[in-house]
């Protein structure tokens, strides 16, 4: 039996703090989400579901497919285990795959050990069975297999995706301290912006989101980027799957909405090379207006009000605190002046720089970027006074 046809656990991890907005994106595709925690969720699905899972996912980072579960107080016990699972079945003896590993376990202090018993045992069995020692190595660019081993508690899953999918592929140019893609993705997902409204984002650096809305509204996919997936290299992989999967993606992929003009500035002319460049490799160079300047000069649209999106330097990793106290104060200033009808939006790991904007934020919705815990500031940005405005609502 197939595992590509076999229903088993499907566990879809992420970064910290995105789990909500993977599990929006899950439910879209018509999955039913079994549980949800801090970094992840988990359903049930065939391997030919993982490969849809992995080419749709904006904010996932692995899919990981359950193999096997069992109780494990040391290494030896993780070889025994595995070494009775049929491996001839799952990488083809002319393969090549590489191990990880997740390892809470008092017996271990190393988690590159517990991978090497896993590595160990796979090529022990296949080597018996067939006579045959697969190939291995550190880089995921074949099979995966992955190790989970938290106290007495082991499962070993097959690792669908290989390398991270919360890296969408289109980046050539990072930049200086980028936003990670699928956080990116996540704080869009997060804002009120409907994809056919303006989207205004000053301070675009790489342009990493500028270009993840342009992809949101165009509802192109991420697995358009990449063409390696570790799926693709275990036994009964079917690659009629993967082009049904890809020439359905490409068809669901939409023109920009009319309305929906996406405005990345920057006062860097290398952060806006870097970023044309990278919106190039995209495909969406054509749907982003870029812009050289302060962003104090950036074009807000009138007409239908949209998102002014802003990602200023925070002092953690780039800028002085006490010049950056200023530009938040300016931004404050712009976002009052020159964004009535919009909604504003400030992501910053500093949350006492945060409060140099003047405005009471709507929301505060929890993220974090590396190990920084940061807030992506939401601010209902009235036409006119206040009372102005909810006079005309009423």
């Amino acid at each position: 039996m197939s595992l590509f046809t076999t229903v088993a656990p499907i566990t879809i991890t992420c970064h910290n703090r995105l789990a909500p907005y993977l599990e929006r994106e899950v439910k879209a595709l018509g999955f039913e989400v079994i549980e949800t925690f801090i970094t992840g969720l988990k359903l049930e699905g065939t391997l030919n579901d993982c490969i849809r899972l992995n080419l749709s996912l904006r904010c996932a980072s692995q899919v990981l497919y359950s193999l096997l579960s069992f109780e494990a107080n040391n290494a030896d016990d993780v070889y025994n285990n595995l070494s009775n699972c049929p491996w001839e079945e799952i990488i083809p003896e002319d393969g090549y795959f590489s191990v990880t590993s997740n390892v809470q376990n008092d017996s271990i202090n190393n988690s590159m050990f517990a991978s090497l018993r896993v590595k160990d045992a796979i090529v022990d069995r296949m080597r018996e069975v067939s006579g045959i020692r697969p190939n291995t190595g550190a880089d995921p660019v074949g099979a995966v297999i992955h190790l989970y081993w938290k106290n007495e508690e082991a499962e070993v899953f097959v690792d669908t995706s290989g390398e991270s999918l919360a890296r969408h592929g289109y980046r050539k140019i990072p930049g200086r301290a980028p936003m990670l893609e699928a956080l990116a993705a996540a704080t869009i997902m997060a804002s009120r912006w409907d994809a056919a409204s303006p989207f205004v984002n000053p301070m675009c650096g790489s342009g990493t989101l500028a270009i993840e809305a342009a992809l949101y509204a165009t509802n192109m996919r991420p697995g358009i980027f990449r063409s390696n997936y570790a799926f693709m290299h275990l036994s009964d992989y079917d690659a009629k799957v993967y082009h049904k999967e890809m020439a359905h993606l490409r068809q669901q992929i939409k023109p920009l909405a009319q309305e929906a003009r996406i405005i990345a500035s920057d006062y860097s002319n290398q952060a806006i090379a870097n970023a044309r460049q990278n919106a190039g490799a995209a495909g969406v160079e054509r749907l982003i207006d870029f812009a050289e300047c302060d962003f104090a000069e950036t074009q807000v649209p009138e007409g239908k009000p949209g998102v002014f999106f802003i990602n200023p330097e925070y002092g953690e990793r780039l800028g002085d605190v006490t010049e950056l106290a200023g530009t938040y104060g300016r931004i404050g200033t712009f976002m009052k002046q020159k964004c009535g009808g919009y909604y504003g939006y400030v992501f910053t790991g500093n949350l006492e720089l945060a409060k140099k904007i003047g405005l009471k934020p709507k929301r505060r919705i929890e993220f974090f970027t590396s190990t920084i815990d940061c807030r992506l500031f939401e601010y209902e940005l009235y036409a006119g006074s206040r009372r102005s405005a909810e006079t005309k609502e009423q």
